[in-house]
C-alpha cells in the first residue's frame, strides 16, 4: 500500500503541461477544483471529465501513476460512496437493509456521482506535483503571495512557500522511511496485520517512534544544511530562473475557461 504512494512525487517530461508556468497551473488547478464542486449534473460532470482526460493525456505522465493515487485512497471512496448510497433520497425505493437502510435509485445516482468527482478531484490535483518540480512550485507559490508583501509580511511569505514544498518534498521521503521501518519490525517478529483493532493500533507504536525520530532527525540535518549555505529566508534572495507567462499560458487558460463556461451552461440549462 504505501508503494502505492505517489503523491509529492515529480515526474520529468517535456510535455505542453510540464512547459506550463508554474503560477497558471496552481492558478487553473483551484479553478478546476472550484468548478468541479460546481459541477450540478452528471452533463456538467461528464465534461469535466473528458477535460480532465484531455489533460492527463496532454502531460504524457504514465497511467499508472494516477492509478497508484487513487488505489490509496480507495477505502476513503468506497466509504464515501457507501454514505451516499444509502442515506441518498429520492427516486423509487429498490431494497432495504436492516428495515432501516434503504437503497434507493436516487441513493445510487449520488452515490456515483460523488464517487466521479472525488476520483476527479484526485486525479485533477495529483497532476500540479507531477508536472512541476518543488523550486518552481515554491517560486510560484511565493510570487502569488507577493501581494501580501505591503502588509510588510514579504519575510513571511516566501517562508510559507518554503515550508508548503518541503512537505511536498518528504511526503515521498517519509513514505519510503515507513516503509523501511515496518520491515525492520515485521523482520523482528512483529505482527503488524492480525488481531483484533486495539492489538493494530499498539503495533504501531514501534512504527510510529522511529519514524517520529528520524524525521526530527532530517529536519535538523536539512535546518543545518541551510544554514551552512548562508540561507535567510527571501530577503535579498535572487532566482536563477525566473518564470514568465507564455503563449501556452495563454491557450491553458481559454481551454480551461471554454470548460467552466461550459459547465455554467449545463448547469443552467440543463
Amino acid at each position: 500500500m504505501l508503494k502505492d504512494i505517489t503523491f509529492g512525487q515529480y515526474y520529468e517530461g517535456g510535455s505542453f503541461i510540464h512547459r506550463l508556468d508554474a503560477r497558471t497551473k496552481i492558478i487553473l488547478l483551484i479553478l478546476n477544483i472550484v468548478f468541479l464542486f460546481l459541477a450540478g449534473n452528471y452533463y456538467s460532470l461528464a465534461l469535466c471529465s473528458i477535460f480532465t482526460a484531455f489533460v492527463l493525456t496532454l502531460s504524457k505522465v504514465p497511467a499508472r501513476m494516477f492509478l497508484k493515487n487513487i488505489k490509496t485512497i480507495l477505502p476513503i471512496i468506497i466509504f464515501t460512496s457507501l454514505l451516499n448510497l444509502f442515506y441518498g433520497t429520492g427516486g423509487r425505493v429498490l431494497f432495504t437493509l436492516f428495515w432501516k437502510l434503504t437503497v434507493t435509485t436516487g441513493g445510487i445516482s449520488r452515490a456515483v456521482f460523488i464517487t466521479g468527482r472525488i476520483v476527479l478531484l484526485i486525479l485533477i490535483s495529483s497532476l500540479l506535483t507531477y508536472t512541476t518540480t518543488p523550486n518552481d512550485i515554491t517560486d510560484a507559490i511565493e510570487s502569488l503571495l507577493s501581494f501580501l508583501r505591503v502588509f510588510g509580511l514579504r519575510g513571511a511569505v516566501h517562508v510559507l512557500a518554503m515550508m508548503m514544498t518541503i512537505a511536498l518534498r518528504f511526503i515521498p521521503t517519509l513514505v519510503e522511511e515507513t516503509e523501511k521501518i515496518m520491515n525492520a519490525q515485521k523482520a523482528r517478529g512483529a505482527d503488524l496485520e492480525n488481531g483484533k483493532l486495539l492489538d493494530k493500533v499498539k503495533a504501531l507504536i514501534p512504527i510510529l517512534i522511529p519514524l517520529l525520530i528520524s524525521s526530527v532527525r532530517r529536519a535538523y540535518e536539512l535546518a543545518e544544511a541551510m544554514e551552512c549555505r548562508c540561507y535567510n529566508g527571501g530577503v535579498g534572495r535572487v532566482r536563477m530562473k525566473r518564470l514568465r507567462f507564455s503563449l501556452r499560458d495563454l491557450i491553458a487558460a481559454m481551454g480551461n475557461a471554454l470548460c467552466c463556461g461550459g459547465v455554467i451552461a449545463f448547469n443552467i440549462l440543463l
